[in-house]
């Protein structure tokens, strides 16, 4: 398993715009990815699970893949988190 902290820095916390480019991304790989922050998880590659954990700014978003494409999952992950949010 393979996992990536990063600090929600956009002003919105994730909403729905990047979080649908995240998921769809995620969709692209086989790893199973989880999302989480604080005591809140959700299933990596389903839109609304996303959207429900209601990720604020300053929070810290886990993302972990476990499976045969984990480390680029974990890359992709944080290119993305990096560049939107």
């Amino acid at each position: 398993m393979k996992q990536i902290e990063y600090v929600i820095k956009d002003e919105n916390g994730i909403h729905a715009r990047p979080a649908g480019n995240l998921v769809a991304k995620l969709n692209e790989f086989k790893s199973k990815i989880t999302f989480k922050c604080g005591d809140r998880s959700a299933e990596g590659k389903k839109l609304f699970a996303l959207m429900k954990m209601r990720v604020k700014k300053g929070e810290t978003l886990v993302v972990e893949a476990e499976g045969e494409d984990e480390d680029a999952v974990v890359t992709a992950a944080k290119e993305f988190l990096e560049a939107n949010l």
